[in-house]
């Protein structure tokens, strides 16, 4: 027997009586993981011409999360985690500090490696002595002078349990931008930013953690680094491991699904990726937090034509969430966007969060730079089974498999799309206004109220515009 499959375009929901007044009225909140929640839906993807820390951080000021590919050697992708944890904290645990006796040069390197406008200083006893900002820099061109000759050294500071609004009346009556929480001992114990404080006010349903820190998520795969790849990553402050490959029903996934729990008990971790209810179940006895679905539906893979292997997006997301829901867990449907109406097909199929490439890869969060060809700009985009980017993991790792693997992804150029926050408006208003056709309040609601019609071909055009 053949099964029938079906994609998005081979779909279309039905419209339903509404009391939604106005699209302003739906609400997009949901789980990622068993213990994430979020107030959009969105999911940057694993991916290195997708997420590193300037994407993951837009995602959670904005609702969302991104995942932070694990094409990096440990050290740096902990880094981009770090990033993430530090860019927005209202209280930072652990500043950036340098020594008194050390040279501009150093400061200058410091602030652009870290990307920060201030260090505190510390003395020989490791006790605050001053702070240095660009400004105390500006127009100082001898970088060989000692920090302590050039650093601000009165310095207000306040002890480390002072509450956010103390500090605040703090910042305002000496009109300072940054307040360090010192201890009796002279010893800095962390540090208050007004732009974070700011942050806060500007992005009020950002996700955060229960420090306020942004939440972010972090990719591993399965060989032998993955144990020391997950404790780097969790040292540095990571909210969800990802565990990231091709066929998440293997027992490769059930070892480390198990080695993980085992090693770091209560953690957040997401498994996949998979396309039938029997992963599905067998990654959740195996105690996945989340589950990863779709295999073959993103714009650049290629699994289903070099392997002949896939079921159509949107008939694995429905199996898939049937299966997830007897165990509560949250479905993370993974490829085959292209716009917001896929968006809303895959959450009114059941998924919980939906995880976007394509469509991301082209803003300027992503890596990268754009091009300009022929007055249209683009942006590099390549799949993570691409041989290009298989070749840049052997070199990273300094590994090489023994036997050659045929690539299951492609590289390519997408078009150039600015900020992301375009693409957040565009998915996000066609997904209030497929709710409103459907009278949801809620994604709970939409999936309830969700009824799909299948379409023709003809009927695939007849919905396109034809101008």
């Amino acid at each position: 027997m053949i099964k029938e499959g079906l994609s998005f375009d081979d779909v279309l929901l039905v419209p339903r009586r509404s009391g939604i007044l106005s699209r302003k009225d739906v609400f997009l909140g949901t789980r990622f993981s068993r213990g994430i929640s979020l107030e959009l839906p969105l999911v940057s993807a694993n991916m290195d011409t997708v997420t590193e820390a300037k994407m993951a951080r837009f995602m959670a000021e904005v609702g969302g999360i991104g995942v932070i590919h694990r094409f990096l050697s440990i050290e740096d992708q902990a880094e981009e985690v770090r990033k993430v944890k530090r860019a927005e904290n209202i209280i930072i645990e652990d500043p950036y500090t340098i020594n008194e006796e050390s040279t501009i040069a150093e400061a200058r390197k410091l602030m652009a490696d870290f990307g920060v406008s201030g260090l505190l200083v510390k003395d020989s006893k490791d006790s605050l002595s001053g702070i240095l900002t660009h400004r105390d820099l500006l127009f100082d061109g001898n970088d060989s002078k000692k920090i302590r000759t050039v650093m601000t050294k009165k310095v207000i500071f306040a002890p480390p349990k002072i509450t956010i609004e103390k500090a605040k009346k703090i910042m305002h009556e000496h009109r300072i931008e940054k307040l360090p929480l010192v201890a009796r001992s002279g010893k800095i114990k962390g540090l208050i930013t007004l732009k974070d404080i700011l942050k806060k006010t500007e992005n009020p349903r950002s996700s955060k953690d229960k420090k306020g820190r942004l939440l972010v998520a972090a990719a591993v795969g399965v060989k032998e680094e993955t144990e020391a790849r997950a404790r780097a990553l969790l040292d540095a402050g990571v909210d969800v491991v990802v565990i990231d490959v091709a066929h998440g029903h293997s027992a490769k996934v059930f070892h480390t699904l198990k080695m993980l729990r085992k090693k770091f008990g209560d953690i957040e971790v997401i498994a996949g990726n998979v396309a039938t209810p029997s992963a599905v179940r067998d990654i959740a006895k195996a105690g996945a937090s989340g589950i990863k679905v779709g295999i073959g539906p993103g714009a650049a893979c290629t699994t289903r034509v070099i392997a002949g292997v896939g079921i159509p997006q949107i008939t694995a997301i429905i199996e898939c969430a049937k299966a997830a829901r007897r165990f509560k867990i949250p479905i993370i449907a993974d490829g085959g966007v292209k716009n917001s109406g896929d968006l809303s097909k895959a959450l009114a199929a059941g998924a919980d969060s939906v995880m976007i490439g394509s469509l991301f890869s082209g803003t300027d969060e992503a890596p990268g730079e754009y091009v300009i060809e022929n007055g249209a700009a683009y942006k590099f985009y390549r799949g993570m089974a691409s041989y290009e980017a298989g070749k840049d993991k052997q070199d990273i790792d300094g590994t090489k498999d023994k036997f050659s693997r045929t690539p299951e992804g492609k590289s390519g150029r997408v078009h150039y799309r600015g900020p992301a926050k375009n693409v957040i408006s565009e998915l996000t208003g066609g997904l209030r206004s497929s709710m409103s056709y459907l009278g949801a309040h809620n994604l709970d609601q939409f999936r309830k109220n969700a009824e799909f019609i299948k379409i023709t071909g003809s009927g695939y055009i007849e919905g396109t515009a034809r101008n």
